[in-house]
């Protein structure tokens, strides 16, 4: 499926991915390829996504997460530095 993580700064991320994590406003969940679609607001926390078998985390301050069609647009509000 493919995923894009967009700040209102840039575009962080844009690929292939074979699941990916997210900090909801209600718990963490996980979408996975044909997931039905969904909306849903994000808190701070950890979005994490898995491509070409290697996992990648990144800290998010919360925003918003569509799934449509095998698409996962995310639109965060910042991303945190370390």
């Amino acid at each position: 499926m493919l995923l894009e993580i967009v700040t209102p700064d840039q575009k962080y991320f844009e690929g292939e991915v074979e699941s990916a994590t997210f900090p909801g406003s209600d718990g963490s969940f996980q979408v996975l390829k044909n997931h039905a679609p969904i909306i849903s607001s994000l808190g701070k926390g950890e979005l994490s996504y898995k491509a070409k078998n290697e996992l990648f985390t990144v800290n998010v301050e919360g925003g918003v997460v569509e799934v449509l069609n095998n698409k996962v647009i995310v639109l965060v509000e910042s991303i945190l530095q370390d």
